[in-house]
């Protein structure tokens, strides 16, 4: 009996000892793109800010970021990168980054999106209301097509196993100028009519329609096929030691996944998987 009382007692104890925080300090450190729409940008425009303020404000913390470009070199200079006067990271979470990818440790999931066929309207080209209608256009209007066709993309598989490849118009993914957006050029080509459409990740065809400068847009999800992945999870992202933080992002993404989804849905992001 004072067996079980002692340790009925000491269960008690540690009930009330209070959940220890990831968050040190008086910020919420975020690693970030200064010129990336639709995602982040030094404006705090971005969906990924959006949700970078929902989180700050739901741990008592006041965002403060670390900007640098999101391509070769990002997690070195933010995420792994040491402040050299005191030692302390310079920030600690990844709005936005592929779940499993390598190089960090991925939270669960808190969108599922896929990438997107978007054009404009009006064009000639209304009539196609499936990634199959481009697939079977006639030789004599798949030559008037201006379809950006973009490096490294499960597109660009897709255009080659369709054979519109000769019909497309070669873009980087991502160029030496980080002052060069891909949503941005997209934006601009297509407003001066240098392009009618591309298949792009889906917030970015979220951005382009929502954004609302070139004019009416259609936007097709594309279908996974035998091969090539449209569709695919995203995370939050924090340092593969670093597993306190990692749990208490995965309680935010599930505690404010209402709020997640309505920002996403603002900036019209495709969503998959029931989010």
């Amino acid at each position: 009996m004072r067996l079980q009382k002692l340790l009925l007692t000491g269960l008690t104890a540690l009930l009330l000892v209070p959940a220890v925080q990831a968050w040190e300090g008086e910020t919420f450190k975020v690693c970030a793109d200064p010129n990336n729409p639709p995602y982040s940008d030094q404006k705090k425009q971005g969906f990924e800010n959006k949700i970078a303020e929902l989180f700050g404000k739901s741990v008592g913390k006041k965002v403060e970021y670390t900007w640098f470009p999101q391509r070769m070199g990002f997690i070195r200079n933010t995420l792994k990168a040491q402040l050299a006067d005191t030692g302390e990271f310079k920030c600690d979470v990844i709005i936005g980054y592929p779940t499993g990818a390598d190089m960090a440790a991925t939270t669960n999931p808190y969108y599922h999106s896929t990438y997107a066929l978007v054009y404009v309207k009006k064009r000639g080209f209304d009539d196609i209301k499936s990634p199959d209608d481009l697939a079977n256009l006639t030789e004599e209007r798949k030559a008037k097509l201006k379809l950006a066709m973009f490096d490294a993309s499960p597109a660009t598989d897709w255009l080659l196993k369709h054979n519109l490849v000769v019909h497309a118009i070669p873009y980087q993914t991502m160029t030496g100028d980080a002052s060069v957006n891909t949503a941005e050029r997209l934006e601009k080509d297509m407003k001066e009519g240098k392009l009618d459409m591309a298949i792009v990740w889906g917030p970015i065809a979220g951005w382009l329609q929502y954004h609302d400068k070139i004019g009416p847009l259609e936007i097709i999800p594309m279908r996974s096929e035998q091969g090539i992945k449209f569709d695919f999870p995203m995370s939050m992202a924090v340092r593969i030691p670093d597993k306190g933080r990692k749990e208490e992002l995965n309680g935010l993404i599930e505690a404010k996944r209402k709020e997640i989804s309505k920002i996403l849905m603002t900036y019209h992001v495709p969503l998959m998987g029931g989010e």
